[in-house]
Order: structure tokens, then sequence, then C-alpha cells
């Protein structure tokens, strides 16, 4: 089939249907269908694999007994398909029983349908999707691999989709991430807030290359793990493995907040963390008892960040994008968790992005923090971290700001892969404005860990929502307060006055 016309002509349908109330139901109501018809297709491999093959899914519910169209007049529809779908299909899916014993290949399909909706009203509409779907030749590799490059912009159009958007993060940064970061055959990643996967998937693309025996192919396929907490990415993130042929994808629908960080163990470790915690977001005081009081936040990316750290393997690799909020935070818990990050970990870079980067779900400014589990050579007593560098990627030229029909690409991460591999202080001495510059562990911390380094120029004023520009002041407000403080305290010790 036409793929490039795919995504349009299932658009141009469901706009006639009464049922579909915009961007994020249209793309939810396509997620759950095209699970079906790739889970049908996976089956297939599976029953000429294996002889004793049997589907976890009742017959009468696989999409090749209900879906199908053989043109003999037939075929479901109408009130009959939305009978099917409504009373049979969807109650019999999320009624599924699993127990531990269950194969994850088999349990996703009950996770998948636990909080999905069925929106379609009309059932000569739904029909007609259905076998737009079910014409894809996903058995056909070069069919297949097109259509994830499809899938792929099923998923970009989440940005434009309301507050889906949070889930997607550009995939020239993943892509940047998962490179630099450098994965082997054995090793595992972890993300644990996966969203449709785009950090795994960027993961399994950079280890692929590492790929050459039948061997590293096992290992390939067992060196991912995601957690997501919402339903709809989730089942956006297990059609996404499945078209990268993980058969059996670690990947669970949970709240990676929701247990002890003092109760992991060694094997709940990993070699590897990638990800973009969601941030702006606030937890509850049960979810913040699960943290060591000093690093207990209300604030969702800085516990993601003590996840992060009591789940990372000894010489174990982070990459982490984090909101500049995170950077000059004055707050108890964020100096906390810097100081730690300072101390235990090696902090070695930091990357400021660009503020458009996540245009249009937010404006928000944000960094990648790259830091290992160990402690790097020559570090002073007391530290992890012997220096960090810090460094600006400044807008491309020609580019005032990206957005949805000028995002990121590939092409504009490459200033940095260039400085990463030639490490070097910036500084225009006209107006001092440093583009990168490396401090020590001990000066940072001099500083009252202040990682607001190598900042933007403000060449013109930024609006913001009210919301967020109410939260930036007040961060602002609080990190120049307590600058105020110590630099008064240094006054006071120096010349030796008691309070």
């Amino acid at each position: 089939m036409a793929l490039n016309n795919f995504v349009k002509n299932i658009r141009n349908i469901m706009r006639n249907d009464a049922g579909i109330n915009g961007d994020a139901q249209r793309i939810e109501q396509i997620a759950w269908m095209l699970f079906l018809k790739v889970y049908d297709e996976k089956e297939n491999d599976w029953e000429f694999n294996e002889d004793d093959y049997v589907s976890f899914i009742p017959e009468n519910c696989r999409w090749r007994n209900w879906a199908k169209d053989s043109g003999d007049g037939e075929a479901l529809t109408a009130d009959a398909l939305l009978d099917f779908v409504n009373n049979t299909l969807f109650p019999t899916l999320k009624g599924l029983e699993v127990t531990p014993a269950t194969p994850m290949r088999s349990a996703i399909v009950r996770t998948t349908f636990e909080d999905a909706n069925q929106y379609m009203k009309d059932g000569v509409l739904l029909r007609q999707i259905i076998n737009v779907i079910d014409q894809l030749d996903l058995g056909d590799y070069e069919e297949s691999h097109a259509f994830g490059e499809i899938y792929e912009s099923i998923l970009k159009e989440m940005q434009s989709a309301g507050t889906a958007g949070e889930f997607y993060t550009p995939r020239a940064l993943t892509d940047l991430m998962a490179e630099i970061i450098q994965p082997t055959i054995g090793e595992k990643m972890a993300d644990f807030a996966c969203g449709t996967g785009g950090f795994i998937t960027s993961w399994l693309k950079a280890l692929d290359k590492k790929v050459k025996t039948a061997e590293d192919k096992d290992e390939y396929a067992q060196s991912i793990y995601g957690i997501e907490k919402k339903q709809f990415p989730y089942m956006l993130c297990v059609t996404n493995m499945l078209l990268h042929d993980i058969d059996s994808p670690h990947v669970m629908h949970d709240n990676s907040l929701t247990r002890d960080v003092l109760n992991y163990t060694d094997e709940d470790k990993f070699d590897v963390v990638l990800m973009n915690p969601p941030y702006g977001g606030s937890e509850k005081n049960d979810i913040k008892q699960h943290f060591p009081s000093d690093l207990s936040s209300s604030e969702t990316a800085d516990l993601f960040m003590v996840l992060i750290m009591y789940r990372l393997k000894k010489n174990g690799r982070a990459a982490v994008i984090l909101p500049d909020g995170f950077l000059f935070g004055t707050d108890n818990a964020k100096l906390a968790i810097k100081e730690k990050l300072l101390r235990e970990f090696n902090l070695h870079t930091i990357i400021r992005l660009p503020g458009s980067i996540f245009s249009p779900y937010t404006s928000i400014s944000t960094n990648i923090l790259f830091f290992n589990n160990e402690e790097a050579e020559g570090v002073k007593q007391g530290f992890s971290t012997k220096e960090t560098w810090f460094y600006r990627l400044d807008m491309p030229e020609g580019y005032k700001h990206f957005s949805k029909t000028k995002p990121m690409r590939s092409e504009h991460c490459q200033p940095i892969v260039d400085w990463w591999n030639d490490r070097h202080e910036i500084v225009d001495g006209d107006n001092n404005d440093e583009k990168s510059r490396c401090f020590t562990a001990q000066q940072l911390l001099e500083m009252d860990c202040n990682f607001d380094q190598c900042k933007f120029p403000k060449n013109e004023e930024e609006v913001l929502p009210p919301d967020e520009l109410l939260r930036s002041y007040w961060q602002h407000r609080e990190a120049l307060d307590r600058k105020i403080d110590s630099t008064l305290g240094k006054i006071q010790e120096l010349l030796g006055i008691k309070l």
C-alpha cells in the first residue's frame, strides 16, 4: 500500500466520526488497532517457529478472525462490528488472566488493553479504518521497515496532541545521547518513564551496530527495560518494541516511584540509564516517603534523579534530560541531590539545550546531565567528581527557534559531538559570554551547587505562560537570596563578627 498516505487516509476517515474528539483520541484509536495488527503478524512468526505455540488471545478476538475482510461480504461492519468491539473484544482482552508465570509476550496484551479506549461510534467508518490498517504487509521486510518510519511520524504527531506531547522527546536528542553513551553487547539499559520508547529505540539502534552473532542478537533483545505510568504511551511503546523485533519487551505499565529506593539490590540496577523524566509535576506525600528525607521532594524530576542514582550499577553510565530549575534550584532537596551527584558520582558533563526543543508542548529550557557511578581519576577526598564541563548548544544558523514545522534534526547536534571529542573552554572576549567552561567539584560546591553555568544570553525578553513565569521567578529569587546570604556569611566570617 502507499505508506506515505497511511496516516492521511485514516485521519480523513476519522474526521467523519462523531466519537473522535481531537488528535489525542484519534491517535489512541489508531494505537490499539495497530497493536493488534502488529501482534497478529508476530504470532505468524511464532506459529512458524514453534510447533506448540498457542495464542494467549481467544480465537474469536484474534485480529485474523474478526478484522480481516476477504471481500465476500461476510466481514463484520456497521452495528455488528461496533457491538463486537465494544462488548466482546475489549472486555475479553481487558479480562485476560495474567499470572507471574505468564510469558511477557502474552502479558503485554492484557496490560496494553487495561485502560485502552474505543471512541468510534460509526461502525462503517471503523470497518474502513480496519481495512486500511490490515492492508499493511508487515511480513514483508521492506514494507515492515518502511512502516517503522511511518510509526515514528505517528509518535511525532503526539507533540501537538494535547498533553500527550510530554511523552515524545525529539529523536535527534535520543539518538545523540545513545551514541555518546556507547552501548556494548551484554549491557542492560533502563528508562523509568519510557513514554513511547524513544530512548529505548535509540539504544537499540546504537547497539545494533555491535551485533555480530546469534548470541549477540539474544543479548540485544534482552538489553532493555522500561516502565511507563500512563496507559496510552505504554501501548505505543509496546507496539514500537514489536516493530523493532523485540518479541518479549520488558516494558511495564507501572509507576517507578512507588517502591522504597533503599530496598533496591544489585539485581535491580542497570548498566545504563537514558531518560527524560516528567517535570513540572508534583508527587503526593505517600510517594515522597519512598525516598530518604534529605532527598525527598515534591518535584517529580527530582525524585527520578534520586531513583536513577539508586538504580545505576557501579561503573554504570547515565544521560538524563532535566529542566533549568534543577540547575539553579536552591531548595534543600535539590541542593542535597546535586551535592550527592558531586560527591558520590562522576558528574562529568552538562549540555545546555535551546529552550524551544520541546515546542509546542513546553517552552521550559532543558539540559542533558551525563554522569557515571564511578570515581574520576585524581579526585579530591570526599568527591567522586573531579571536574564538570558545561557546554551550550546555540540555535543553528538561520533558526530563531525550533517548531513543529522546523524541528530539531540530527545535524543540529553535530556541534555537541565535535566539542565532546575536543573539549575546550569557549569564551567570547568582547562580552565575556561563556559558551563552554570547566569547573572543579569544589568550585561548584562553593557556589552552593549552582549548576546554572554557560547560560544563554538574553537578547530579548522571553514571554512565558503565567505558571512557568511565577515558578521561574521564585526559583531565581531563592537562588539569589541564597547567594546573598552566602556572601554575607563569608564577609561576617572575615570580620570576625558573631550574631
